[in-house]
């Protein structure tokens, strides 16, 4: 039998067992502790701000964003529509409307020209303009966030960075998740680092970054007793996972530069394919993580990516159809969208492939010398 070839898996091989084993020991086991301080100090000195706060998931970095930008019922909020559920979900929460906006070929993200008209017509067809944009960066790579934000800025509208995937990725040199008015961060077992579950949001000041932290730990008033004026959460990263993101943060670097060395590899073997494109940076100021390696396929190529995948797994390596846009998904059937087909194109043609930084570079080679195999005639 084949060795077993993974898609994403976590990689511990540091200073994990040391730190948590001192967090154990130390009985820092709840929502609070040095190892939570440590960590998010070592992601502000990353990415070179001051106010990030560590969180129980990325999903409630963004639904904390969204509260702090007051987004509550009957409000909209534009979301890109290539993207996993929960970029989407936490706008439910807060009673609004989530409006789909498509995807640009270059960086699969939010199309900006289409990003505009959205705002226009939902400005006419409500007389009110969106609250708030979720703007994704697609398996680590930058969206076209200058023009994004350009036209947040003419509508004053706030950007909500989802950056879950892009942590390490940078667009003309600046941090992805560092540019809009919110950042999040995942930190899930399958993302360059883990906390084997948690997430981060960074914030635009101090004030915000105490108000998220309020509303974190329950929204608890400052009193000799439990006493609560806002309906709050229970966020918070525990310092046990804390102790773990503090060791991968160690390995941070190292991990970001793997990934792009893997999807070299990939470019490498699959350019004299002309049924397989690799999605590589569409210019010099995108600097992807390469969190994923991606392909799409061709026309004409011999498999669908769905063919393709069954056939890798045959093989025992682990692929994954790009995500299913939101405006196909059964929930959010009858959620406003505004489509120019390339998601639902992406979703048929692209394939995720094995990125493990745990991979070896003959790991990575087998996988593409087996696409190579299968979509060539």
């Amino acid at each position: 039998m084949e060795e077993q070839i993974k898609l994403s898996l976590p990689h511990l091989a540091g200073n994990e067992n040391k730190y948590v084993k001192d967090a154990i020991d130390s009985t820092w086991i709840t929502p609070l502790g040095p190892y939570v301080n440590r960590f998010e100090a070592l992601l502000d000195d990353y990415l070179g701000v001051k106010n990030v706060v560590a969180l129980s998931a990325g999903t409630a970095a963004i639904h904390l964003a969204l509260d702090l930008l007051g987004v509550g019922k009957g409000d909209e909020v534009i979301c890109q529509s290539m993207t996993f559920s929960a970029s989407a979900n936490p706008i439910v929460y807060l009673g609004a409307t989530p409006v789909f906006v498509d995807s640009e070929p270059d960086t699969w993200n939010i199309d900006p020209q289409l990003l505009r008209h959205a705002i226009e017509q939902r400005i006419k067809a409500t007389s009110r303009k969106p609250k708030a944009i979720v703007a994704v960066y697609l398996y680590g790579m930058p969206a076209k966030i200058d023009e994004i934000m350009k036209i947040a800025a003419e509508f004053d509208i706030p950007v909500v960075e989802d950056a879950a995937e892009a942590i390490g990725s940078e667009y003309n040199g600046h941090k992805c998740g560092t540019i809009g008015r919110f950042g999040i961060l995942s930190f899930n077992g399958n993302k360059m680092i883990t906390t084997s579950g948690g997430g981060a949001l960074i914030c635009p000041d101090e004030e915000s970054a105490r108000r998220a932290l309020f509303l974190a730990t329950q929204a608890r008033e400052n009193r000799p007793y439990y006493y609560h004026e806002t309906i709050g959460y229970n966020y918070r990263l525990s310092n046990v996972s804390a102790a773990i993101g503090c060791a991968q943060m160690e390995e941070l670097d190292w991990r970001v530069n793997r990934r792009r060395a893997i999807h070299g590899i990939y470019a490498d073997m699959l350019r004299g394919n002309a049924n397989v494109m690799v999605h590589s940076n569409p210019g010099s100021e995108f600097n992807s993580n390469y969190w994923l390696s991606t392909i799409l396929l061709s026309d004409s190529s011999p498999v669908t990516a769905d063919q393709l995948r069954q056939t890798l797994a045959s093989h025992n390596v682990e692929t994954r159809l790009l995500w299913r846009p939101m405006h196909m998904q059964p929930i959010y059937s009858d959620a406003p969208a505004y489509l120019n087909g390339v998601s639902e194109r992406l979703f048929d043609h692209g394939l995720c492939l094995p990125s493990s930084t745990t991979l070896s570079d003959e790991q990575i080679r087998h996988v593409a010398e087996l696409i190579n195999k299968y979509t060539t005639v």
